[in-house]
């Protein structure tokens, strides 16, 4: 575990999960507290790990005032400089690119803020890189890529959102994470009732208080006015509420202006990459010490982690092989259940067994009885924005590990991050922090099990999308996810990472591509080459 910060005074930097390295001074991070979260019964421990992750993700958003439009972000008058871009680069040396960003006037920004992502890329080679970004609070930032293959590498750089958008977010996230709202149905008899229900409710109307008795997650129903209780039948996604921005505010968010825009190289975009020789390769492959970035990079369309070699299982009796006498749990939201999809239609002999549950949400059971082999997928408890769920169906993760026996044959993927986009960090420690204890336990109890964690992905973003599942949400939940579950014993897909790189156009449901190469990884984990 990381040494754990001072409260009153923090001074953090640290690499956020898109690369973006952010360094901040935070004196007495004034929060609101949310709802209940600021009456949980945190250990010091747990009090002191929570304010260093939320002292790590506070951004150093300049505080100058309403910004007009004209002089917030412009993607198309920023542009970036590969510094010495006529030199010819080995193969594991750093490339360095200056980023200059100006605003709708073409005039200078004085501040930072912006949430920015960066990859290099070869198409022909079908090879790519996240890079990482240092925001240096003036309106310049610099990017650092890894080179790590030979050939002609293009450089990319995109405005995710305008530092002025960036302050919109923040404020939803603390003031409204009643944005997306969820219901419960309450059934008795020929009476029914649909009442509002979420992590907390405003107002001092009746509650249903529906709050799990063993991890203590939060989660309310209004009463209804006629039916116990006891009486609820199903939950499922209310909506989103509407008009949240002003007129003003609604300019940071243009589809085609400024998010998710590419910001243009002044001079070159590319350099040429050399091979190193055969004794150089050795030492590079050696020098990678923990916390490597970036943690891979695709080649021939290939994701090849640079901590340890992963197989490639083309075939599906290369996955039946593997998966032989093995029960496999994922755990989680959509994103996880994409895993229980590929594999049951990649893998002949894998049956799905009709549960009969509803489309898109299960639980879901796959079964190889030749060659004994159980894969399960059950959706995480609520916050979950699914169609309808049984509420007897409304399973925590962690209760669920808690009920797992464990040992060499018991394979456990967990992905709990993209429902938790719309809520106050807090909420989303909470679950972790849950989540964790359940999985060192297991891990106690049973060392032979393998755990796996998928992390977060980036997505599509349009102007609304971007009020609720905005990747500058995500990658906060996914730094929170690798600082926590850093030291536990549990393997990572860096799916983040496996997005950011890919060619393809970001989606928060990865094109198959992406999704094969989460799998091989995962795999990889389950089944690693004879050393």
């Amino acid at each position: 575990m990381e040494k754990y910060l001072d409260h009153e005074t923090v001074s953090a930097t640290f690499i956020d999960s898109s690369g973006q390295f952010v360094s901040s001074q935070v004196t007495g991070i004034s929060r609101n507290p949310y709802c209940g979260y600021d009456q949980q019964t945190l250990s010091s421990q747990e009090r002191m790990e929570e304010d260093s992750l939320l002292a790590a993700l506070h951004r150093q958003v300049p505080d100058v005032g309403p910004v007009p439009f004209v002089k917030s972000t412009d993607p198309s008058s920023s542009y970036f400089v590969i510094l010495n871009s006529a030199a010819f680069f080995k193969v594991g040396s750093q490339l360095e690119v200056l980023v200059h960003v100006q605003d709708f006037q073409r005039k200078p920004k004085k501040y930072g803020g912006d949430y920015l992502q960066a990859r290099i890329h070869s198409l022909k080679l079908q090879a790519g890189a996240v890079g990482r970004v240092v925001d240096y609070q003036n309106g310049f930032y610099k990017v650092f890529f890894t080179l790590l293959w030979p050939g002609k590498v293009k450089v990319s750089v995109s405005l995710v959102h305008p530092s002025e958008g960036i302050r919109v977010l923040q404020r939803l996230q603390e003031d409204k994470p009643d944005r997306v709202y969820f219901k419960s149905l309450f059934r008795s008899g020929r009476i029914s009732e649909t009442t509002e229900c979420n992590v907390c409710l405003p107002g001092n109307l009746p509650l249903c208080n529906f709050t799990d008795l063993y991890t203590g997650e939060p989660w309310f129903c209004f009463k209804p006015k006629k039916l116990p209780c006891s009486s609820r039948i199903t939950h499922f996604k209310g909506g989103y509420l509407k008009g949240l921005l002003t007129a003003a505010e609604s300019a940071f968010f243009q589809s085609g202006v400024n998010i998710k825009m590419p910001v243009n190289s002044s001079g070159p975009d590319w350099v040429t990459v050399i091979p190193r020789r055969i004794k150089e390769t050795n030492s590079l492959e050696l020098s990678q010490g923990s916390g490597t970035f970036p943690s891979g990079y695709y080649y021939k369309d290939q994701w090849r982690p640079r901590k340890f070699k992963m197989r490639q299982f083309n075939d599906p009796d290369n996955i039946t092989e593997c998966l032989q006498r093995k029960v496999v749990h994922l755990f989680g939201d959509s994103t996880i259940r994409q895993w229980f999809e590929y594999l049951t239609t990649f893998v002949p002999d894998l049956v799905e067994f009709n549960l009969g549950s509803p489309k898109n949400v299960g639980p879901f059971l796959a079964v190889d009885q030749k060659h004994n082999i159980l894969l399960k997928y059950r959706c995480h408890g609520p916050p979950i924005r699914f169609t309808t769920v049984f509420s007897n169906e409304l399973h925590y993760v962690a209760n669920e590990l808690n009920g797992i026996v464990g040992g060499k044959n018991t394979v456990v993927a967990i992905a709990v991050w993209s429902h938790f986009s719309t809520f106050p960090l807090e909420v989303y420690i909470r679950r972790l922090r849950n989540i964790r204890r359940a999985v060192v336990r297991l891990l106690d109890r049973s060392p032979k099990t393998v755990v796996v964690i998928r992390t977060a992905n980036a997505q599509e973003l349009g102007p609304e999308v971007s009020l609720f599942n905005s990747d500058w949400y995500n990658f906060q939940l996914d730094t929170i996810l690798r600082r926590m579950f850093s030291g536990v014993g549990v393997y990572l897909v860096d799916a983040w990472e496996m997005t950011l790189a890919h060619y393809l156009p970001h989606k928060l449901h990865p094109d198959e591509v992406i999704v094969k190469n989460q799998l091989d990884m995962f795999l990889s984990f389950v089944c690693p080459l004879e050393t």
